[in-house]
């Protein structure tokens, strides 16, 4: 049995004594978000009222789940964290590392090779600490957890950004750093800022085109990349109970997308239904018995205004499918105004690429309406006229997609399977391409498409849809194509519509799969060894950050002032960069690479002080470093943006950059950059950003009475021998400041120990 029914009954077991003494102590009716989060508090006894968007909280998570890019950094964390065992249920997840090229087979086969050192590091590393393995070609992490981890009332965390996934089986499941799945893991306590709440009130039923993809993409253009920051967005009303489980867990999955700290559902049929058909009746039968905490109390969804921070409404019945992009997942546009966009704006019209699957939209629901489409297209005589790329979720997936003819269907027309992973999603994708610079675009049903996330190429315009439409349009080859209302042109010179998609959400014989591609961990790891090798360029042992001093926030000169978006990718790139994220001092070659010089307007090109020469990014950092100067990197709103990953804050601390100065951060990223003693600081007057030169030095103040609440000063020494003070905003805790002094979170918790 993969997942624990032992630890989901004991969940249950307190469940609604938890939420009862926790309505009691605020005196009001709760929301479905607060009753996992009161029942998961670390400390049951002394519980309070906590302000949201303003106290942080202590919880204790029920389990972890990490995908094998950012494992090695969190498991080379944990390894020093002196524990035997992982505390709470743990997985780790082989999807990162493949790289699509030709086909699923030759694909994994080439990943087993390269990847063979990280792949033994991460199976040893299981085995000896407790925790479930799930080997290269299992799956996508979320439609993993999905089918046999995520269940109703849970909270869990995981090392990627998209965990919320689960939110589909209505768990609070959040993305962090591998350090604060160290937390977890160890045991002590994970902190929190209690999250406003977000309601997204659904009405009416979906029909036709529009699938669950679109709810969040209309969504995405409603509250753009940073609108859900440090909020939880609770999904209810009528319309929630027509989606499928799978529909759900696509929706949440994508709040990533808005900045939200995750997203859920309340407990259904729907999920009741998911859980049987994969294995998990048990589980089903015991959310049962306590179904009515499973969803917000009845007084919040008849004045829902009055318990949620802020209130969205989406009638389901009269929404329409939203293509989103390109180079932003919250540039929305309805299907019904997109052609004329795509003209307006001179998109390149011609559809390239088309790809479906990846953790947003890989269920069996997915995949059998898209194969709907395709059917279409051979019973009709049309030429398919964009290649076609299929990643499916999971094993289990595949296999029974495989023997359902679904499979078949995307081979029908030109469609080439993938491993079971993340593939181009993240950039691991080797396209067969004559410019590598092309001008073009593609359409996926991914979550993201930022500038060279999918392919490397800037001049890759990627665009988000729902399988369906991606579908439709790569049968088309044209970005103008609205399947709703044009007509093809056939083989035999006839105009042909497409029809609706038609599709299961779940397989009406049930999921099927012969090996599902998951090891348990060994029964007693005290005598596994664990060997790196110090010659890897792989992986490397972490040695712990030194303690700050005052000193080395003295006279910083600027290393970098970012202009516009800086994504996590931007700030350490996927892609061919993935194969040293076990490995420090390799991967900090990247460090910012992607990120915009606000001064010159080129990418990876800084000014070093010392020698007036340009460098890359990392080249600079190293010099100052080299010579013990510390430096500073400014930039300006949603800094941070998008994946978990903690490389974006392990690289700067490794080169000795001290401080991130911007308008505002990205959640995940702000703790990251806190959990590694850097100083991120915000400014108190945005403006203060286009003071800043290009060969400006800065000295912090403040830090000797650094304190909760307590902004800092900055001032700022021109080369010209002015100076500035501005001033400048932190939301460090007395605890965050504990770690900034200690060089590090997890030097703190070593610093505990002795």
């Amino acid at each position: 049995m993969k997942f624990d029914i032992n630890i989901i009954r004991e969940v249950y077991s307190s469940f609604d004594k938890r939420v009862d003494k926790a309505r009691k102590i605020l005196n009001r009716p709760m929301t479905y978000a607060e009753k996992i989060l009161y029942a998961h508090l670390h400390d049951n006894i002394n519980i309070q009222s906590y302000q949201r968007g303003n106290d942080y909280v202590n919880f204790s998570p029920d389990r972890v789940a990490m995908q094998d890019a950012t494992a090695q950094m969190a498991l080379l964390q944990f390894m020093i964290a002196g524990k035997d065992q992982v505390a709470v249920p743990s997985s780790v997840h082989c999807d990162h590392l493949i790289r699509a090229d030709i086909n699923a087979d030759a694909d994994l086969k080439a990943a087993l090779s390269t990847n063979k050192e990280v792949y033994d590091f991460l199976q040893t590393v299981s085995d000896k600490y407790g925790i479930g393995f799930w080997k290269p070609g299992a799956g996508i992490i979320h439609q993993v957890v999905l089918e046999n981890y995520a269940f109703p009332g849970g909270m869990m965390v995981g090392t990627d950004s998209h965990t919320p996934n689960a939110g589909g089986l209505g768990m609070i499941a959040i993305g962090v750093g591998g350090a604060d799945a160290v937390d977890v893991m160890t045991g002590i306590p994970w902190e929190l800022k209690m999250p406003k709440l977000i309601g997204v009130k659904l009405t009416g039923k979906l029909n036709g085109w529009t699938s669950p993809k679109d709810v969040i993409l209309r969504l995405a253009g409603i509250l753009t990349v940073k609108g859900g920051t440090n909020a939880i967005i609770e999904y209810f009303g009528e319309g929630t109970s027509s989606l499928s489980a799978t529909g759900k867990a696509t929706i949440c999955n994508m709040g990533a997308e808005v900045g939200a700290t995750t997203s859920l559902f309340p407990y259904d049929s729907e999920m009741e239904s998911y859980l049987k058909a994969t294995g998990r009746s048990e589980v089903a039968e015991a959310a049962k018995k306590i179904a009515d905490y499973l969803k917000a109390d009845k007084e919040v969804y008849t004045v829902p205004e009055k318990y949620y921070d802020r209130i969205i409404e989406i009638d389901l019945s009269t929404l329409e499918p939203y293509i989103n992009g390109p180079f932003t997942p919250d540039a929305a546009q309805p299907i019904s105004e997109f052609a004329k966009i795509v003209k307006e704006k001179g998109y390149p019209r011609k559809m390239e690429v088309g790809l479906i699957g990846s953790c947003t939209n890989s269920s069996y629901q997915d995949m059998s309406r898209a194969a709907s489409i395709a059917r279409q297209a051979i019973k009709k005589g049309l030429k398919v006229k964009a290649e076609f790329i299929v990643n499916p979720g999971s094993e289990q997936i595949r296999y029974t997609t495989e023997r359902d003819g679904i499979i078949d269907d995307f081979k029908a027309i030109g469609g080439t399977i993938m491993t079971n992973a993340c593939g181009p999603c993240i950039g691991q994708w080797k396209r067969h391409t004559d410019d590598p610079e092309k001008r073009n675009s593609i359409l996926t049903s991914f979550n993201r498409n930022f500038a060279k996330r999918a392919d490397g190429n800037p001049n890759t315009h990627a665009f988000i849809a729902s399988p369906e439409i991606v579908t439709a349009l790569t049968i088309a080859g044209d970005l103008c194509f609205n399947p709703l209302t044009d007509s093809l042109i056939n083989e035999n010179g006839e105009a042909v519509l497409l029809e609706e998609p038609q599709g299961e959400s779940l397989p009406i014989k049930g999921f099927e799969v012969e090996n599902a591609g998951y090891l348990p961990p060994a029964g007693n790891g005290k005598n596994i060894s664990i060997h790196i090798d110090p010659t890897s360029q792989r992986l490397q042992i972490l040695t712990p950050f030194l303690p700050l001093s005052i000193n080395d926030f003295s006279d910083m000169p600027l290393l970098l002032k970012v202009m516009g978006k800086c994504t996590t990718d931007h700030i350490s790139m996927a892609g061919p960069w993935l194969r040293f994220r076990g490995h420090l001092e390799n991967i900090s070659e990247n460090m910012l690479m992607g990120a915009i010089n606000s001064f010159n307007n080129k990418t990876n090109s800084v000014l070093n002080q010392e020698n007036g020469n340009y460098d890359t990014v990392s080249a600079v950092a190293k010099a100052y470093k080299n010579k013990g100067i510390s430096t500073i990197v400014v930039a300006e709103e949603n800094y941070g943006e998008g994946s978990s990953r903690e490389h974006a804050a392990l690289e700067p601390r490794f080169l000795n950059v001290k401080v991130i100065l911007a308008k505002s951060f990205a959640r995940i990223h702000e703790t990251n950059l806190k959990k590694q003693g850097m100083l991120a600081l915000t400014f108190a007057n945005k403006n203060d950003y286009d003071k800043i030169k290009e060969d400006d030095r800065f000295t912090i103040k403040g830090l000797e009475n650094f304190a909760p609440g307590k902004n800092l000063l900055i001032i700022i020494k021109h080369s010209n021998g002015t100076k500035e003070t501005i001033e400048a905003i932190h939301t460090y805790n007395d605890l965050q400041i504990e770690w900034f002094k200690a060089g590090s979170a997890l030097n703190y918790l070593s610093k505990l120990k002795k």
